[in-house]
């Protein structure tokens, strides 16, 4: 006789019920952390790398003359649970050349996230941010490298030519991170 003792067939039955409760248990534990990492990497995911396409105004309403012009870009907005239908959602400069060309700036300063004004009082007309004296080319260029605390010149946006060419003017409107050397998108 040995002397090991064989379960009895409650024990298994025990064991056995242990054993799938313990699986199920897993199971059913997963699914919290996964919906809590997914959660927690969800900003990792977005890029902000497109931008959003935004129609800003008619081709008509900007002048020939090269001229910068404000104008607030408005747009769908959703946050976590919510949409706002047509909020604010920044601005740009648009200026029309003589050559029906059309170029955009963001109206955010890319040091510090200051808005950049327009100035046509000095000899040469320039883009200047109040917050630190930068000063820029129409072209969106640092005026003076050497005399400015930003990191690089205006943020340019892309402007749709196919919708240009049918008297509107869209943009492809994004934020980027303010104090970098070069244009990163914001998410």
């Amino acid at each position: 006789m040995s002397d090991e003792k064989k379960p009895t067939e409650e024990q298994s039955r025990r064991g056995f019920i242990k054993f799938w409760a313990g699986i199920l248990g897993a199971i059913a534990g997963a699914f919290p952390v996964l919906a809590g990492l997914t959660m927690v990497l969800d900003p990792l995911r977005k890029t902000g790398s497109k931008g959003k396409l935004v129609r800003v105004t008619d081709l008509k309403a900007l002048s020939n003359d090269g001229v910068p012009r404000v104008f607030p870009v408005m747009a769908d907005r959703t946050d976590a649970w919510n949409k706002f239908p047509e909020v604010r959602i920044g601005a740009v400069f648009l200026r029309r050349t003589d050559e029906d060309i059309v170029t955009a700036f963001n109206v955010s300063c890319p040091h510090l996230g200051c808005a950049v004004d327009y100035s046509n009082s000095s000899e040469k007309p320039e883009f200047f941010c109040p917050c630190h004296n930068s000063q820029f080319e129409l072209d969106g260029k640092v005026k003076n490298p050497d005399s400015t605390q930003s990191p690089r010149g205006m943020d340019s946006l892309e402007v749709d030519i196919q919708k240009l060419e049918q008297g509107e003017v869209w943009i492809n409107f994004q934020n980027f991170q303010p104090n970098k050397p070069e244009k990163i998108p914001l998410g």
